[in-house]
């Protein structure tokens, strides 16, 4: 039964934003919102057993900002001045392969950074998946990113919480769950953006 319930889910898009959007989230998603406030311009889920999270943000759209540069603007904006990061990759996507109507530019950002949680000093290596979608018609950048923890600290709260939860039943995200939450993403009412 359980099986059969996550590839319902996997067959049904999930709407985002109060049904302002809808995509095919990765199997087993927890939605954030349920167990703590999240901002209104974001959407958050997390893995049941693992530090993956997925966040899909409304951003102001950065019209001074060239469209091959948005994807790392947004990135040292969200990361701030003092992480510990470094950019792997960057890529463009082409938007006509996308579900996404109306995306004038669609960028793909890969990043190793360290992260502590908690202000904790232990910290642990996470690898970025960031997508930005352009929608200049609505002043907005949309922002899509995965958070795929590759190292746990020992010392991390994530490595306690990852021997007291375990969940084996349902394993990890993948990149290409990311690329097909990325790809599924429609706009169903663009009303949301005023």
């Amino acid at each position: 039964m359980m099986d059969a319930e996550v590839n319902q889910q996997q067959q049904q898009p999930q709407l985002l934003f109060g049904g302002a959007f809808s995509a095919f989230l990765p199997p087993g998603c927890l939605d954030v919102s349920e167990l703590r406030q999240v901002p209104d311009n974001q959407e958050v889920f997390v893995h049941p057993s693992t530090d993956q999270s997925i966040i899909i943000e409304l951003l102001e759209y950065q019209a001074g900002v060239p469209d091959e540069n948005a994807a790392r603007y947004h990135f040292e904006d969200a990361a701030g001045a003092s992480a510990e990061a470094e950019v792997l990759s960057q890529e463009s996507l082409a938007p006509h392969l996308l579900a996404l109507e109306g995306c004038s530019s669609a960028w793909c950002l890969t990043t190793c950074q360290l992260v502590a949680k908690f202000n904790e000093k232990a910290k642990n290596k996470v690898t970025v998946h960031l997508v930005l979608l352009r929608l200049p018609q609505y002043g907005t950048d949309l922002l899509l990113t995965f958070n795929n923890p590759t190292c746990i600290h020992p010392l991390s709260s994530s490595a306690v919480r990852e021997t007291e939860i375990p969940h084996p039943s349902q394993p990890p995200w993948t990149v290409e769950h990311f690329h097909t939450f990325t790809h599924s993403l429609r706009l169903l009412d663009p009303g949301i953006f005023g």
